[in-house]
């Protein structure tokens, strides 16, 4: 888990150095959701690995549809401003508050991905470590 504070750290840190200058919209968005890409490395360490840093920024009220993400990912999220309602396969619906992460295991289901305000801004880094070929990061749930 260290190692993974370890990348989170290092990808929240590519987001305050990078800010918009690597910003390029990615799909995954929802009503009020921004998504963005702000850190794409492949792991020197780890062969067929990548580390990527997604900076979701929900308007209030805003949220994500739901979703999954490749079957090869894990994702450490950590929230950055605000407070995010998620709901992580049939697990309880939870806030998190600015500090506070949790994780997604590959297959995961990822049902609630919203801002927990209607008057204030949220923002969340989602870091994945994914096969460095998987283009995609997010997939609608089928239903």
């Amino acid at each position: 888990m260290d190692m993974i504070k370890s990348l989170a750290f290092a990808a929240a840190l590519a987001v305050l150095l990078l800010g918009s200058a690597l910003a390029n919209d990615a799909p995954g968005g929802g009503e009020g959701a921004k998504v963005t890409l702000v850190y794409d490395h492949v792991l020197p360490n780890v062969p067929g690995k990548s580390i990527r840093g997604v900076l979701v920024e929900y308007a209030p009220g805003g949220f994500s549809e739901g979703h999954t993400h490749p079957k090869s990912a894990f994702i450490y999220a950590i929230v950055l401003e605000g407070a995010i309602r998620s709901q992580v396969n049939d697990g309880p619906v939870t806030i998190y508050r600015a500090g506070e992460s949790f994780s997604e295991l590959p297959g995961d289901r990822h049902g609630v991905s919203e801002n927990a305000s209607r008057t204030k801004p949220a923002k969340l880094l989602a870091v994945f470590v994914v096969d460095t070929t998987q283009k995609e990061l997010t997939f609608p749930l089928r239903r």
